[in-house]
C-alpha cells in the first residue's frame, strides 16, 4: 500500500495546468510592469519637451515669461491632459552664466495607470533670453 501512495505523489499528472497558471501570472505581471514604465517615461518626456518649448517661447525678445507658462500648459493639456498642466512656473534666472528663462513643471507621477503620486514628477526647461541689443 505504501508503494502505491508514493507512486501517486511522484506522478506528474495534472501538473501542467498548475504550471501554466503560475507562469502566465508571472508573465502578465512582467508585461504590465513594462507597459507602466513605458507610460511613465512617455509622460516624463512629454512634460519635459513641453517645458523646454515653453522656455524657448518665453525667452523670445517680444514675449513675456507668462507667455511661456501659457504655451507649456497648452502643450501638456493637448498631449496628456489638464491634470498634468496644473503647476507650471516660469522664472528668469542665470543658467550657466547667462540670463535664461526657466520653466518648471510639477506633475503627477503615474504608478498604476494614470493614477499616481501628486507632484512626484518635476522637470525644468531652460532657454537663453534674447535681447534687442
Amino acid at each position: 500500500m505504501t508503494g502505491r501512495v508514493r507512486a501517486l505523489f511522484r506522478a506528474e499528472r495534472g501538473s501542467a495546468p498548475a504550471e501554466f497558471v503560475m507562469v502566465a501570472a508571472l508573465l502578465t505581471v512582467l508585461t504590465l510592469s513594462v507597459m507602466q514604465l513605458a507610460l511613465a517615461l512617455h509622460i516624463r518626456n512629454t512634460v519635459l519637451d513641453a517645458a523646454s518649448e515653453g522656455a524657448r517661447y518665453a525667452s523670445l525678445a517680444d514675449n513675456e515669461l507668462s507667455d511661456g507658462a501659457r504655451r507649456t500648459q497648452e502643450l501638456i493639456t493637448t498631449a496628456i491632459g489638464p491634470g498634468y498642466a496644473g503647476d507650471v512656473t516660469v522664472t528668469s534666472q542665470t543658467h550657466l552664466g547667462h540670463p535664461a528663462a526657466v520653466v518648471t513643471v510639477r506633475a503627477p507621477l503615474p504608478l498604476i495607470g494614470l493614477i499616481g503620486i501628486s507632484h512626484g514628477l518635476e522637470v525644468s526647461g531652460h532657454a537663453a533670453l534674447e535681447t534687442l541689443e
